[in-house]
């Protein structure tokens, strides 16, 4: 079979979209309709991370206990994932396809769709949080026009926003890779205003540094909260991407353009946290630490950036949901999804415990997400690339698998996931692993490693074998 591939215009996106809602779900995407080069791949995921969710991460160190070296350190190898993110994405271009319908190759139809579900609640979940950041930031700017949001105006706020955030993935592919490129440069801008005014703020003093378990703790949340955390989204944005694209250049591409951002952001994060740090949230204490002549036009970029990001998770939310097989089109799994979200938004907004529960969300997650992550390489890797596109988005084919299931990738998941349980360690969980040698967590190295090597051992001649037909 002879392909052919199009020269590479500006957009990450195909024709049958460029004027109106995508049409396309989980299905293959064809040659004829890809565009795009690795570099704007990267540029997406600047966008992507260039928000305040990487503040936030960075200011859970510090209430981790960790010093400020310590905190750096944990930054510097939490983000060192975006490899895995930049690894993840070359099967996009590969299969031409998103990375919960790719996924059926090394589980199976059936044994896709936990996967799929698991990861369709990390991305409700992190549409919640982003959701309640914008709450936080609108009515932040209520208080400073001296208005006090009562129950009923946080409501209608929470349902307002979900509206709004849900337009863009919505639209579909085209307008989400767009808008994030499109703030790369003014929200780069704004966090480089806070950097300067956070250094002018910060005065370090010698603190004692925390033990292992805390520290080991620091960088399996900044591990979650980088390219590892964002690795199960990679391909649903390199599908776009022609055939031909250089292998090297997307990882290149998604480890840098993710990386870089986030890392400095997360560095912010933590100094700010040092210079505001009795906040209960990372909002809320910015208006008595900066000055106004920043924080106005901060907390309004923020809502834009946030309402951006929050349409990546909705798109990926929403073509994992068809993975799963839910019989629905791709858009209206989207509105489904923002329903839900502005449900659950609503509950987390009353809690009134926001750092706690960003803190045991990221950890759990990486109970199912750091075996996946190793397994889904290693597959991409003994295959070379080479799939059965046909069986990947039909019901019948080579990865259809007795019983719907490829039993060496249910079998390593299961004790990748077993063995994360056994090192996880966060306030409501301990495993006992971790419990026995002081609250180490050891989580998301130990998944990724049992997952990623059982599957090798398990898979390897049959993987390739598969390949080579």
């Amino acid at each position: 079979m002879v392909f052919t591939t199009p020269t590479p215009t500006a957009d990450l996106t195909s024709d049958s979209n460029r004027f109106g809602v995508e049409r396309r779900g989980i299905e293959h995407i064809p040659d004829a309709e890809r565009r795009g080069t690795p570099r704007q791949l990267g540029m997406m995921w600047s966008g992507v991370v260039l928000n305040v969710g990487p503040l936030v991460y960075g200011a859970l160190l510090v209430s981790f206990g960790l010093n400020w070296w310590q905190c750096l350190l944990a930054i510097v190898l939490g983000n060192l994932t975006w490899l895995i993110a930049g690894l993840c994405s070359l099967a996009g271009p590969a299969a031409g396809s998103t990375t919960f319908a790719i996924n059926r190759a090394p589980f199976g139809r059936n044994g896709n769709r936990p996967i799929a579900l698991f990861n369709w609640i990390m991305q409700v979940g992190y549409e919640v949080l982003d959701l309640v950041l914008m709450v936080l930031a609108a009515s932040a700017l209520a208080r400073f026009a001296g208005v006090e949001l009562s129950g009923a105006g946080k409501v209608a706020l929470v349902l307002g926003l979900a509206v709004v955030q849900s337009v863009l993935p919505v639209i579909g592919h085209a307008a989400v890779t767009r808008v994030l490129r499109a703030l790369v440069i003014p929200f780069a801008a704004l966090f480089c205003v806070l950097a300067a005014l956070t250094a002018t703020r910060l005065h370090l003093t010698p603190m004692p540094s925390a033990g292992w378990a805390a520290f080991l703790g620091g960088v399996a949340l900044s591990a979650s909260g980088a390219g590892l955390g964002w690795a199960s989204s990679a391909a649903d944005y390199s599908r776009y991407l022609p055939r031909s694209a250089s292998r090297r250049g997307i990882v290149g591409a998604v480890t840098l353009g993710g990386g870089i951002p986030q890392t400095l952001l997360m560095v912010v994060g933590a100094g700010a946290a040092l210079v505001t740090p009795s906040a209960s949230d990372p909002i809320t204490g910015l208006p008595a630490a900066y000055p106004g002549w920043f924080v106005l036009p901060y907390l309004v970029l923020l809502i834009v950036q946030m309402t951006a990001l929050n349409a990546v998770d909705l798109y990926s939310s929403g073509v994992t949901l068809q993975a799963i097989g839910v019989p629905i089109g791709r858009w209206q799994a989207v509105v489904l999804d923002g329903v839900i979200c502005a449900g659950i938004g609503l509950a987390v907004v009353y809690s009134g415990d926001f750092n706690t529960l960003l803190g045991n969300f990221l950890l759990f997650m990486i109970i199912w997400f750091a075996p996946w992550a190793a397994i889904f390489v290693v597959d991409y890797l003994l295959r070379r690339g080479r799939y059965d596109v046909p069986s990947l988005v039909g019901s019948a084919g080579r990865y259809a698998r007795p019983g719907g299931l490829f039993m060496p990738g249910v079998l390593a998941q299961a004790a990748g996931m077993l063995v994360a349980v056994l090192w996880i360690h966060t306030t409501v969980f301990t495993g006992p692993l971790a419990a026995a040698t002081g609250g180490l967590d050891l989580s998301a190295p130990a998944g990724f490693l049992v997952g990623g090597a059982l599957y090798l051992i398990l898979a390897r001649t049959r993987v390739r074998a598969e390949a080579l037909a």
